[in-house]
């Protein structure tokens, strides 16, 4: 099937179209390059914005009112990826916070299930928590921090059908154990941590290879104790930003790509149930969080992951930074592809890649998304403005 994208930008790597042909044989990309002369099966007109590469979020608590603590299994992983699909998500982790050793083996077996059915978008789960430090917990409840052990050591170390993440306080365990964890394929991120200069850089040595929303649940960055932000800006290791004008300050988003690159960065949403409906307030492991002007808090006034999507947060980011579309883009999908080590399925507009992709407008929003070469929904825009 050849799909002919028109009046509009289609970022593809290393330049920028104003046309495009897109041959899609089964769920990949066969070829892509300007508008030939071979009569299109499909057309989709950008009206003047953008086709980028589907969006992979490395967090996602939840979403179209489900949150994956509540629910470990196949059919809430598939209503999440659909409310986020909405806006653009074609690859994500269903990320479950701190919890208990059963809802964590719960969480693993669901996410094995979900792949295995073939539920769109998912491609492995992110274990945040509880292998935290508890004075940078956030809305992680105490009560359910503790320590890595053996048996959950041996259980984050199975073989899995999708990738695993792991965030974990670098002070709190050995850097062993940072290494048995990478040796198995486990990608280790550090976050909700107090962690020092030198215990974060002993952690990387170890293996750890990323900062789960940098600047956010960790000590801030001092002229004499950089701590784990220091390390994570004077290193090569991946970070992710949550970039939704609560989280983190315009200045802290520009510093962090001064520091670090759009190579080294991605956008993640931390999302929560709300995204992808009209409610205003969820229950978060016995919390009640209110979603107040776009923001998740409790009543104390603590943050409680966000109400935002990718494509907000590429918008939000192309705002506060003034990095083009193409940049502001590698940081929503190609990023995070190579963090997750699989950049040779997904994150980019090329051959041999799966045909993931997400239309916006002029203004950065959304107006339809296709996953594995398939338009999302029935009845989604990307379906409703595509000729055959």
């Amino acid at each position: 099937m050849i799909v002919r994208i028109q009046n509009g930008s289609v970022a593809t790597p290393g330049q920028v179209l104003e046309s495009a042909d897109i041959a899609v044989a089964g769920e990949r990309i066969a070829a892509i390059g300007p508008v030939g002369s071979s009569r299109a099966d499909a057309t989709i007109d950008l009206n003047g914005g953008w086709l980028l590469p589907g969006f992979i979020d490395c967090q996602v608590n939840g979403g179209g009112g489900v949150l994956f603590n509540d629910h470990a299994d196949p059919q809430a992983i598939a209503a999440i990826g659909a409310a986020h699909a909405g806006f653009g998500t074609t690859g994500f982790l269903p990320t479950l916070i701190s919890d208990t050793a059963a809802q964590i083996a719960a969480a693993l077996d669901a996410v094995d299930a979900a792949i295995v059915q073939g539920v769109p978008g998912v491609v492995g789960i992110h274990i945040e928590g509880p292998f935290i430090n508890e004075a940078k917990r956030g809305i992680h409840e105490a009560h359910r921090i503790r320590r890595l052990d053996r048996d959950t050591l041996a259980l984050l170390t199975a073989p899995r059908r999708g990738r695993v993440m792991l965030t974990l306080a670098p002070e709190q365990c050995a850097p062993e154990d940072i290494a048995t964890l990478t040796r198995h394929g486990v990608i280790v991120s550090a976050g909700h941590s107090d962690a020092t200069y030198d215990e974060a850089t002993r952690a990387i040595g170890a293996g750890l290879s990323g900062v789960t929303h940098l600047f956010n649940a960790m000590s801030p960055l001092h002229h004499r104790a950089p701590g784990l932000v220091g390390a994570a800006l004077d290193s090569d290791i991946w970070c992710g930003l949550i970039v939704d004008d609560a989280h983190l300050h315009p200045a802290a988003v520009r510093i962090a790509v001064k520091a670090k690159g759009v190579d080294r960065l991605m956008l993640v949403t931390d999302a929560m149930p709300t995204v992808g409906t009209a409610a205003t307030e969820f229950v978060l492991q016995g919390k009640r969080i209110t979603v107040r002007d776009g923001v998740c808090v409790f009543s104390d006034g603590t943050l409680a992951g966000t109400h935002l999507d990718m494509a907000s947060a590429l918008r939000n980011t192309v705002e506060v930074t003034g990095l083009s579309v193409p940049d502001a883009a590698k940081m929503a999908s190609t990023t995070a592809a190579r963090f997750l080590s699989i950049a040779g399925d997904r994150g980019a507009l090329a051959a041999g890649l799966r045909a993931d992709w997400v239309c916006l407008d002029r203004d950065l929003r959304p107006t339809g998304t296709w996953i594995g070469g398939v338009p999302v929904g029935a009845d989604t825009p990307a379906r409703q403005r595509i000729s055959q």
